[in-house]
């Protein structure tokens, strides 16, 4: 189900946007003011958002601004809600990065058109970004995807407070795995291991394939402890996995690397490189302390 927030000072535009909106078997959210509209589009991460143009304190076009300004919602499209017609307002919303209008008081039969053309959109922009974030061989999402995601996670940890945790996941002696059984077989492991990470998920977290033989595992609201548990899942996962190259069973291992956020140091502090460096930290003890095993940083 895709998700509207409504960001409008009127109790009573809330309620017309819901009647309106609901059959459409759309979530509406609903934030009465700026501050509370700003704080839910970052955390809610919504699909369109429905914006007045005049509210009191932060106007409507000051809150566009800050949402294009903010990775966490920059790609979230918005339509203003206006009860003017002027063409000045609206190409400074356009400019702004809003993708349409709808004047005040709406029609029900246009209302619907345009926000169901906006999320039209929106799911088609989303799928090719998807396809060009995804790893050819794994389908698990890739360096590029992994880079950035990192990155807007750390921001929310260091904005709002939330947990997160990393896992650094690496095949062991995966030359030897290519050099005794070939390439092909290599690719084999790579796509049961991607799969495996595909089961062990949970629908927050995001698998990826960082490069070769490793791959990584971004853990929201996630606590150590609790990345310790799914990272142990993991690895007993893939040592399950049953691999008879030429009619011989082969055994493949994993080692894993956890670091949690809150363990880099203070909030404020942390960063994407930092969280990144204790989670190999982590993966180089395992690795070192004779592999197929989990560590923590």
């Amino acid at each position: 189900m895709q998700t509207i927030l409504a960001i409008d000072d009127s109790p009573e535009i809330h309620a017309l946007l819901d009647v309106r909106l609901r059959p459409e078997g759309l979530r509406i959210e609903h934030a009465l003011t700026p501050a509370e509209g700003l704080a839910m589009a970052a955390t809610r991460q919504p699909d369109l958002i429905l914006l007045d143009v005049e509210m009191p304190g932060m106007g409507g076009m000051e809150v566009c601004s800050r949402l294009k300004a903010d990775p966490l919602t920059s790609m979230v499209p918005i339509i203003f809600l206006t009860g003017a017609e002027s063409v000045d307002v609206k190409v400074r919303g356009f400019d702004l990065g809003a993708v349409d209008y709808v004047t005040k008081p709406f029609d029900a039969a246009e209302l619907r058109a345009r926000v169901r053309a906006a999320l039209r959109t929106k799911r088609f922009h989303d799928m090719l970004a998807a396809r060009a974030q995804l790893d050819g061989l794994t389908g698990l999402w890739n360096r590029g995807y992994f880079n950035q995601r990192l990155s807007d996670e750390v921001q929310a940890v260091r904005r709002y407070g939330r947990r997160l945790s990393l896992a650094m996941i690496d095949v062991d002696h995966f030359k030897r795995l290519n050099d005794g059984y070939g390439h092909p077989f290599g690719d084999l492991v790579l796509q049961r291991i991607g799969e495996a990470l595909s089961a062990c998920s949970r629908m927050t977290d995001s698998a990826c394939r960082y490069g070769g033989e490793e791959f990584a595992m971004i853990l929201t609201e996630t606590t150590g402890d609790g990345a310790m548990l799914l990272a142990e899942r993991v690895r007993q996962t893939i040592e399950a996995l049953d691999f008879r190259p030429r009619g011989k069973p082969v055994q493949v291992t994993a080692s894993v690397g956890v670091a949690d956020a809150a363990d880099v140091g203070p909030s404020t502090s942390a960063t994407a490189e930092l969280l990144l460096q204790r989670a190999d930290e982590a993966l180089y003890r395992a690795k070192g302390g004779g592999r197929n095993r989990v560590e923590r940083a």
